[in-house]
């Protein structure tokens, strides 16, 4: 199934899309839910973002060129960082640059959505307690990554992490790729098998180190092509049998903080 979210008369709602059709549900879509009857035309809609995250986790440079370049050895530590929902957008809203930088980084990603509770999970029961999967853009400002190593405030502006369109409960994550259009453009297309650490031992590990909920996003990394990109560019962010992600990029009309 593809669960959405959707706007209509300004009201957020959450419906299943069949088709050329939403169909509105109500309930928890993690629990109980069903149909109110309501159809609307996917043409008639804006969708927003499918859903609202309790939290957003990322994992950091986690795609090879090609089966190749697999590392032998998987890192100890895998290097995992937050974002917050309020970094969130949906299918067709604004990427804001912060002010005072030109150019940002679209990452195109995977995104797997937490649907039950996972507490110390095996990597063979990971999928249990996965919903769905939805596309997500890991926009990065490098111009504010700490010295140190700290990527928090370069990850987190309101408008970097879009979402979308759709979550797709009935996906094979291991035989899809990750794809990305610049202003029409290819410059990403991998598939998911040339992640480094895979997606069972990510959320195994993450589950080894807090509790995850449903509603929680682990963004599963972008595959290599990614580039620095500034106002008035069109990204498509594309992951098949999911859909595709689009959003611009415009610069910001109130300053941001500084990065001297």
């Amino acid at each position: 199934m593809k669960f959405a979210r959707f706007f209509v008369d300004g009201t957020v709602h959450t419906g299943v899309v069949s088709g050329e059709v939403v169909r509105e549900i109500e309930g928890d879509v993690f629990g109980d839910w069903d149909y109110t009857g309501s159809v609307f035309r996917c043409d008639d809609v804006a969708f927003a973002a499918p859903l609202v995250p309790r939290h957003v986790i990322g994992i950091g440079a986690n795609y090879v060129a090609s089966s190749e370049q697999r590392p032998a050895e998987l890192p100890d530590i895998p290097v995992f960082f937050f974002k917050p929902s309020s970094s969130v957008i949906g299918p067709e809203a604004d990427i804001v640059i912060p002010a005072g930088v030109r150019e940002v980084k679209f990452e195109s990603e995977l995104a797997v959505v937490i649907g039950k509770q996972a507490k110390c999970v095996s990597e063979e029961d990971v999928w249990a307690h996965i919903f769905g999967y939805t596309v997500a853009n890991d926009v990065t400002a490098p111009q504010f990554f700490h010295p140190d190593g700290h990527w928090t405030v370069g990850k987190s502006f309101d408008t970097f992490t879009p979402l979308g369109p759709v979550i797709e409960t009935e996906l094979d994550p291991l035989s899809v790729s990750v794809k990305a259009r610049v202003n029409g453009v290819e410059k990403q297309n991998s598939p998911t098998e040339l992640m480094i650490i895979s997606i069972s031992k990510m959320i195994s590990y993450l589950s080894h180190v807090m509790t995850l909920q449903p509603g929680d996003v682990i963004l599963t990394g972008s595959p290599v092509g990614a580039e620095l990109v500034g106002p008035g560019t069109v990204i498509e962010c594309e992951v098949d049998g999911i859909g595709t992600l689009r959003n611009m990029f415009v610069a910001a009309k109130a300053p941001a903080v500084s990065v001297s």
